[in-house]
């Protein structure tokens, strides 16, 4: 059985557009990337697609009621709705630091939740 999914590449600004074919279970090819990097996005997004979370928690004592933070690396794109509601309870102390963990693993996918922006304490 062969199947074709159409998809638009997110790994640079051209914004190709992908046609993916698979072929019982196994990406056969990818048409349409000018890159090497379209290639691997397609066959990644049609076996096991992954994304960079990014979000807020909230702070504690800071010169801003809330962090922006994101994951340390992607993590799979059937997680995401898990991780949201995981950081809708976290809640962190200031100061906060860019960098700092926030949570260590991510919906027991092994990556960490990180803050990117500096909170001082008031």
């Amino acid at each position: 059985m062969t199947e074709t999914r159409e998809l638009i590449c997110i790994n640079c600004p051209l914004g190709c557009g992908l046609t993916v074919t698979i072929k019982d279970g196994e990406v056969e090819k990818v048409q349409g990337n000018t890159c090497p990097k379209g290639e691997a996005y397609g066959k990644k997004e049609v076996t096991n697609p992954t994304r960079i979370v990014t979000s807020t928690v909230r702070v504690t004592g800071g010169a801003l009621p809330v962090v922006s933070v994101k994951t340390a690396s992607d993590i799979p794109k059937e997680k995401i709705m898990d991780c949201a509601r995981v950081l809708k309870e976290i809640e962190v102390q200031a100061p906060v630091s860019i960098g700092d963990v926030v949570l260590e693993d991510v919906c027991g996918t092994g990556v960490p939740m990180i803050a990117t922006k500096n909170v001082p304490a008031v």
